[in-house]
């Protein structure tokens, strides 16, 4: 019996140290399961099609563009048009994306959140100003257009809300590396004669969660030159990023 009792706690029996414990981490692949679910691929792949037209697509382009036969998008096509994602124009019958995905990006309480505290500041900005602004966040590595305030005067800059754009744009630099000095100045190069002034949002980690930008026009219709126009977006930079910290509301208390 006491020979017994020595190989369990560590005698000549016991496993020796080279080998690993059953609580010993073992370093494995992690494999990433393949469940194909082939009427999903073929909705999404139709979805991201539509997202990427100008114009509607026929039930037989749109079969062609993604590899399939009109016979085998038919279902999903009409799926995607009773849920409403997608709407069928009459009479030309061509299939366009429907506005639903912005909507549903819109509930995301993160996004619904950032977007209620910005709007405020960012009217009182165009009014001051009488440029337009918008408000945008990252986005599976692109630059998406969250929120857009008109501006109040006869002539202005309009931004699509969910209109998306590569990195390299001003707001994509302020996204992605910050701006030091709290703005950013900087020719639009995707728009010729506009100059982009943009200011970070700030949240309580010291990360850049969104960027508000005013692309500025000079013309005789611009009634503040660039200087304090850049002042007020750097200030509205300011106020939302302190909103969105809680210190508004701390500091009324």
């Amino acid at each position: 019996m006491a020979a017994r009792a020595s190989n369990a706690t560590g005698g000549p029996s016991a496993r020796s140290g080279s080998e690993p414990s059953r609580d010993a981490a073992v370093d494995t692949p992690t494999r990433v399961p393949n469940y194909a679910v082939p009427a999903l691929d073929k909705a999404l792949d139709i979805l991201e099609l539509l997202a990427d037209q100008a114009a509607g697509l026929s039930q037989g382009d749109v079969a062609l563009a993604v590899g399939r036969t009109p016979s085998q998008v038919f279902r999903v096509l009409q799926r995607l048009e009773r849920r409403g994602w997608i709407v069928r124009e009459r009479p030309s019958g061509l299939y366009v994306l429907s506005t639903r995905m912005l909507d549903l990006a819109h509930r995301h309480p993160p996004l619904r959140g950032l977007v209620a505290l910005a709007l405020g500041p960012m009217r009182e900005l165009t009014d001051a100003v009488h440029q337009s602004c918008n408000l945008s966040v990252l986005d599976a590595g692109r630059v998406r257009v969250i929120a857009h305030v008109e501006s109040p005067a006869d002539f202005g800059f309009r931004v699509r809300v969910g209109a998306e754009f590569p990195l390299d744009t001003p707001a994509g630099h302020v996204l992605t590396e910050g701006a030091p000095s709290g703005f950013l100045r900087r020719d639009d190069a995707l728009q010729p004669g506009i100059t982009d002034l943009v200011a970070p949002v700030v949240d309580g980690t010291g990360a850049v969660v969104a960027a508000i930008t005013v692309p500025y026009i000079a013309t005789t219709y611009s009634e503040l030159p660039i200087e304090s126009v850049l002042a007020a977006v750097r200030t509205v930079g300011e106020r939302v990023s302190s909103r969105l910290r809680g210190e508004v509301a701390e500091a009324s208390r």
